[in-house]
């Protein structure tokens, strides 16, 4: 008889997150912070001495979306920094690749993204109209990472990822990245201080 494959990951923190049925009790805000600080964006083909990693991509979003909507709630700014949290779990897997494997990690990322969001008091799945701001200012986020960090070439990232807002200089030294151990800090504390009742 066939072993059933194992389809659960072991968190540092002790927690077993089940990929195909992900619990809001195994997600930890540490365990997120730890991962994404160690999950690189582009996968690792960025410039300078650390990887721009997922932990910080998401702060360089957050900032972004602050900047284009000064007024958004609490609920909006959480869910903006976890918009990315699943791949904690799952890696960075970049967007060709996503188009080859199809809809199955969609399936799995939307799983556990429901499960963090219930976690941190938010709806299962965000509502359409956060969707799309969210969208906004990702790729938003994309083109300055592609072009400052990833190698493009500004005409290839408009084409990709449309054209750039003009955005405040406090942005730009999110661009730099950081140290692991950094981008785990920061992260964390940003993600706490949002959150009604710290996990």
């Amino acid at each position: 008889m066939a072993k059933e494959p194992r389809v659960w990951q072991r968190m540092l923190s002790g927690r077993r997150l089940d990929l195909l049925n992900p619990s809001p009790l195994d997600v930890e805000l540490d365990d997120i912070a730890h991962g994404l600080a160690r999950v690189a964006r582009w996968n690792g083909q960025t410039v300078g001495p650390h990887i721009f990693s997922v932990a910080q991509h998401s702060l360089l979003v957050e900032a972004i979306a602050e900047h284009l909507d000064p007024a958004m709630s609490r609920e909006w700014r959480l869910a903006v920094l976890l918009h990315d949290a699943p791949e904690y779990v799952i890696g960075d897997i970049i967007s060709p690749f996503k188009a080859v494997i199809g809809d199955v990690y969609k399936v799995i990322e939307e799983r556990l993204l429901a499960a963090i969001h219930l976690h941190f008091g938010l709806p299962a799945l965000p509502a359409a109209v956060l969707k799309r701001f969210i969208k906004r200012a990702d790729r938003q986020a994309a083109f300055l990472e592609a072009t400052r960090l990833a190698g493009f070439g500004r005409e290839e990232a408009m084409k990709i990822f449309g054209r750039p807002v003009p955005l405040p200089r406090q942005v730009q030294p999110l661009l730099e990245p950081w140290a692991v151990s950094h981008a785990q800090h920061m992260y964390r504390q940003r993600v706490a201080a949002l959150t009604v009742a710290p996990p």
